[in-house]
């Protein structure tokens, strides 16, 4: 049996990722790279990628990058979204890509879990357009909440 990739996880787990396309270019502890294709029926009346589509981009690019650090702590605690934050900086049309990075190291979120916490920490996506212009910044605070 071979084990599905954080792509596939999300997929299935997630059913807007899967409505939107979304394709997983990376998905490592250390960066989640995702890309929403240009589709004219997630467009908005500018005949760009509406806002929805970019934020479930940028939300999905930060729950590949929780997946692919902390999937080794699943049977003990959930992973969560706390709350998100998006600005949309530029006109983004056709292809977006939305890049991951954690805001704290891996360790120190399962040492802080590790001593009976309810660890929270910051994911930071960046949206570009093909043309490497910066679409939109979102942070997402997520916790591993544990399972006791």
């Amino acid at each position: 049996m071979t084990t599905p990739t954080i792509g596939q996880m999300l997929d299935s787990t997630v059913p807007m990722a899967h409505t939107l396309k979304l394709e997983y270019l990376e998905t490592t502890p250390e960066r989640a790279v995702l890309r929403l294709p240009d589709q004219a029926e997630f467009h908005n009346h500018v005949g760009g990628p509406h806002a929805g589509a970019m934020f479930t981009l940028a939300e999905s690019a930060s729950g590949c990058i929780v997946l692919a650090a902390f999937g080794d702590q699943l049977g003990r605690a959930v992973p969560l979204a706390v709350n998100a934050e998006i600005a949309y900086k530029k006109l983004a049309m056709g292809v977006v890509t939305a890049t991951a990075v954690l805001g704290r190291p891996a360790a120190e979120v399962v040492a802080e879990l590790d001593a009976g916490g309810r660890p929270e920490f910051p994911v930071t996506v960046e949206i570009t357009r093909a043309d490497g212009a910066v679409t939109g910044v979102m942070t997402v605070t997520w916790t591993l909440r544990p399972n006791s």
